[in-house]
């Protein structure tokens, strides 16, 4: 199975897609722990993202392409199938992975966008900001990733509602209420495989 959990900052996608993931037994491919990694590791990839990620812009397309690329293709591998958290963020990442699936003979199977207020994003950040201590998560960092969220990300949910793929569901209220939707869904997909 290949999921994309799309939704702004602060809508859960981390939490959900981790659940998701167990729960189907799926690799959990985070677009923004994979940055976060390779700048621990201060890999070449990780030192050219940290300026984009510390100013709450995204990392150019072709760098986060070729970097989920590679973990996707070992997802395919190791496990069956996985759960994109954070990827694809713009109209040039979608069409990327489509292209990259499609030689791969393979295509996402649904696009599960959690819907949530910025005001509920913005105050769910603001928790996790004192419990993990990420810069990213800084008021004015919140309020720029919100504004490209809205103009960059958002509107790539009409691509995938022309497909066919884009389930919306309603991020708001507890972890288990949330999960439990979303669970719904890919748990309506497996059963229609077999």
């Amino acid at each position: 199975m290949r999921l994309v959990l799309l939704g702004p900052p602060g809508a859960g996608k981390g939490t959900q897609a981790k659940l998701l993931a167990e729960r189907f037994g799926l690799a959990h491919l985070s677009s923004g722990d994979i940055l976060r990694a390779e700048r621990a590791a201060a890999t070449e990839l990780g030192e050219k993202a940290q300026g984009y990620m510390d100013a709450g812009q995204l990392v150019p397309d072709d760098l986060i392409v070729s970097m989920m690329a590679q973990h996707m293709a070992r997802a395919e591998r190791e496990r069956d199938g996985y759960v994109l958290d954070g990827f694809p963020r713009t109209h040039e990442q979608a069409r990327a992975l489509d292209r990259q699936l499609s030689e791969q003979g393979s295509r996402l199977d649904a696009v599960l966008e959690l819907k949530v207020d910025d005001d509920v994003a913005v105050r769910r950040l603001a928790g996790r900001r004192g419990k993990e201590s990420r810069t990213d998560d800084a008021p004015e960092v919140v309020r720029q990733r919100l504004r490209t969220y809205h103009e960059q990300t958002a509107p790539i949910s009409a691509y995938y509602a022309e497909q066919g793929l884009l389930k919306e569901v309603d991020g708001g209220g507890e972890i288990e209420g949330i999960h439990n939707r979303l669970a719904e869904i890919g748990q309506a997909f497996v059963g229609s495989r077999g």
